[in-house]
């Protein structure tokens, strides 16, 4: 609709800035004639619009060349965005240091960096991070929580649930990054596997194949998954299709009992931009569940519904990556009180939000690693 076209645009303008910025870094530090400066421009103009690109290549079917196009361009992406942060800093540095010779008087040729110098370093540095980046981004973490409740069934020992968020299947996250989170969860050992949201990334047709992936891990008490912002961008019901053929029951404002606890899912709010309305608010599922039982709330954002506070034990989220790449998180703290793990809520219930699994857009993660999170439910007093 139209919020999302002038979303769009939003972020293509941002986008494109980022660009010229970089292109007038360039320009100042190694000042480049006409000839240099056509290619230069027209690759940055590719890279600006190559997201675009991707998502129309992958629509008619393109998946080989949209696979190509969405490493190079997202890898750019991630590269971009690192190489603008630490040039911000060294802009800024250069600026105090102007600042400073003024103030003193002083010849500042000797310590204020060069515009040369002030490229070069961000670059180098933006190049090592973005390295790092694509290393931290494969190597998944286990985040191990413990949580005591009276309400867990004493007869059942332990109960070990593994959440998997934000995977975004699609046409980076494939196979080989599949195969590598299959391996964490088996190590767990869970109990129940849950997915908060964002299995898939966007177009269906890239993903063929890659959920089945999942159908061959079958813990003991099920799978359940809920649906993310992505699963509406892909179109729901091809969405709900992939993930139900991964082996996941869908829970759409809908709850299951499993192993003497109660897992609740609830749509993401992206839905109702669709069209698309549960039959049951959050409140009213959660009002039906019983008190006595422990209930487990599967939520894509990590918000916490004034409504529903003190009807569940604990939250399930996702969706922030926590930035992804550092220093991303700061721009999403003003959308999200809680960006990342675990957080007691007033009324006694706990809220877990997860960094993500997978990635969005570039293959990277830098001081955001992906985790699987294994959450342990004994009996017992203090939650």
């Amino acid at each position: 609709g139209r919020d999302m076209s002038l979303f769009l645009l939003t972020v293509f303008c941002i986008y494109g800035s980022v660009h010229v910025y970089a292109f007038c870094k360039a320009q100042a530090a190694f000042p480049l004639g006409i000839a240099p400066r056509v290619p230069l421009g027209l690759f940055l103009a590719a890279m600006t619009v190559s997201p675009v690109l991707v998502r129309l290549l992958e629509r008619h079917s393109f998946d080989g060349m949209a696979r190509s196009l969405s490493w190079v361009g997202y890898t750019w992406m991630g590269a971009l965005f690192i190489f603008f942060s630490v040039s911000l800093l060294t802009d800024a540095l250069r600026l105090a240091a102007r600042l400073a010779s003024v103030a003193l008087r002083a010849d500042a040729a000797w310590f204020v960096p060069s515009a040369r110098q002030t490229f070069l370093l961000p670059l180098l540095l933006a190049l090592c991070i973005s390295v790092y980046a694509y290393f931290e981004a494969l190597h998944i973490r286990t985040e191990t929580i413990t949580v005591r409740s009276p309400k867990i069934p004493p007869a059942m020992g332990r109960i070990r649930i593994a959440q998997i968020s934000d995977v975004h299947l699609g046409l980076i996250v494939r196979e080989e990054r599949l195969h590598r989170i299959l391996r964490v969860i088996r190590q767990a050992d869970p109990d129940i596997l849950v997915s908060t949201g964002d299995l898939m990334d966007g177009q269906i047709d890239s993903v063929s194949g890659l959920a089945e992936i999942f159908g061959s891990f079958t813990p003991r008490y099920g799978k359940f998954a809920v649906t993310g912002n992505h699963e509406f961008y892909a179109g729901l019901d091809h969405s709900l299709e992939v993930t139900r053929s991964a082996g996941f029951t869908v829970l759409r404002n809908e709850a299951a009992g499993a192993a003497g606890v109660v897992i609740a899912g609830v749509d993401d709010a992206t839905g109702e931009r669709f069209g698309t309305r549960p039959p049951l608010s959050e409140h009213d599922l959660l009002a039906r569940l019983s008190p006595d039982t422990f209930i487990v709330l599967l939520k894509h954002m990590p918000v916490v519904g004034d409504s529903s506070s003190g009807l569940f034990d604990l939250q399930l989220s996702g969706h922030t990556h926590r930035g992804q790449i550092f220093p991303f998180r700061f721009m999403v703290r003003p959308f999200f009180s809680y960006v990342s793990g675990s957080h007691a809520l007033p009324a006694g219930s706990l809220l877990h939000v997860s960094r993500g699994t997978g990635t969005w857009g570039p293959p990277m993660r830098f001081l955001a690693p992906p985790e699987v999170t294994v959450i342990d439910l004994v009996h017992g007093t203090d939650k």
